[in-house]
C-alpha cells in the first residue's frame, strides 16, 4: 500500500484548495479524513508552518510558507520526515510554476489544477523510489524536525468550531517561515554602506531646515518633505534588501521614485553632483534589491 495517498496545494489564509492530487481511496475512513483536511485547511494560519494531526488509520501533514501550504494524508507507516520532505518538495515545485500574484488572485477552488500531474508525479517518487536514495534529505529534514518539532493534532481537534474545544481556546501561533534570501554579496553590503549614508544625509538636512524653517513660509516645508521622504524610502530599499517581501518589485520602482523626485525636487538645495550620487546610491540598491532572489533549494528531496 502506498505511504503518501493525497496531497493538495491550498492557499493559508483562507483554505482555498488551489490543486489536488487524483483521489483513488473511497473508503468511509478515507472520506473521514478527507473531510477533516478540509477543515483544518480553513485554520492553517492559526499554526506554525509545520504539523501533524494523527488519527487511528491515517495521518495529515501540512507545511505552509508565505501564502501557500501543502497538506498530505498519508498511512500510519508513513515517517514523519518523508512526509514533511514530499510537501517542501511540492511547496518547491509549485511556487517555482506560480508566483504569489497569481495565488492572490485566484477566486476559485483547484485554480490550478493542471499542477495534478506535478502532484503525482512526486507522490509517485516517494511511494516507489527506495528511501536510500534519499538519505540526506531525510536526514536534513529530521535534524530540523528535532530542533523544531512539528504542532501535533488529533484528527478530532480538526473539527473544533473557532478553536474552542472543551472549555479552552487553542494558541493562535503566527505562521513559521521555512525559506531563506541568498547570501549577502559584497556589492550588497555596499550599497547598504551608501543607502544608509544618505539616509543620514537626508535626515540631518532636512531636521537641520525644519529647525530653521518654523518662521518660514509654506514652500518650505516641500523642501523638508524632499529631504525626510527620500530618508524613509533609503531605509525601507535596506530592508527589502535584507528581509524578503511580498510584491518586492512595485515596492523596489516606489522607492526608486520618490528618491528620484525628492532630488529633483532639492535641486538648488544640492548641487548636480549631489543629486546623481543619491539617485545612483538608489539605483544600485534597487538592482541588488531585485537581483537577491529566495535561495535556491538545498536539496530536492530525492527527485
Amino acid at each position: 500500500m502506498s505511504l503518501i495517498l493525497f496531497a493538495c496545494v491550498v492557499r493559508v489564509r483562507d483554505g482555498l484548495p488551489l490543486s489536488a492530487s487524483t483521489d483513488f481511496y473511497h473508503s468511509q475512513d478515507f472520506l473521514e479524513c478527507r473531510r477533516r483536511l478540509k477543515t483544518l485547511a480553513l485554520r492553517l494560519a492559526q499554526y506554525p508552518g509545520r504539523g501533524s494531526a494523527e488519527g487511528c488509520d491515517f495521518s495529515i501533514h501540512f507545511s505552509s510558507s508565505r501564502d501557500v501550504a501543502c497538506m498530505a494524508i498519508c498511512s500510519l507507516q508513513c515517517p514523519a520526515a518523508m512526509a514533511f520532505c514530499f510537501l517542501e518538495t511540492l511547496w518547491w515545485e509549485f511556487t517555482a510554476s506560480y508566483d504569489t500574484t497569481c495565488v492572490g488572485l485566484a477566486s476559485r477552488p483547484y485554480a490550478f489544477l493542471e499542477f495534478d500531474n506535478v502532484i503525482q508525479k512526486v507522490k509517485w517518487h516517494f511511494n516507489y523510489v527506495s528511501s536510500t536514495q534519499m538519505d540526506s534529505s531525510l536526514g536534513k529534514i529530521q535534524e530540523e524536525l528535532k530542533f523544531q518539532p512539528p504542532v501535533v493534532l488529533t484528527l478530532e481537534d480538526t473539527d473544533v468550531a473557532n478553536g474552542v474545544m472543551n472549555g479552552h481556546t487553542l494558541m493562535h501561533l503566527e505562521p513559521a517561515p521555512s525559506f531563506r534570501m541568498e547570501p549577502v554579496t559584497a556589492l550588497g553590503i555596499l550599497s547598504l554602506i551608501l543607502n544608509i549614508m544618505c539616509a543620514a544625509l537626508n535626515l540631518i538636512r532636512g531636521i537641520h531646515l525644519a529647525e530653521h524653517s518654523l518662521q518660514v513660509a509654506h514652500e518650505e516645508i516641500g523642501n523638508i518633505l524632499a529631504f525626510l521622504i527620500p530618508f524613509v524610502a533609503c531605509i525601507f530599499q535596506c530592508y527589502l534588501y535584507l528581509f524578503y517581501s511580498p510584491a518586492r518589485t512595485m515596492k523596489v520602482v516606489l522607492m526608486l521614485l520618490f528618491i528620484c523626485l525628492g532630488n529633483v525636487y532639492l535641486h538648488g538645495l544640492r548641487n548636480l553632483w549631489q543629486i546623481l550620487f543619491h539617485i545612483g546610491v538608489a539605483f544600485l540598491s534597487s538592482h541588488q534589491i531585485l537581483t537577491r532572489q529566495l535561495q535556491d533549494k538545498q536539496s530536492d528531496c530525492g527527485v
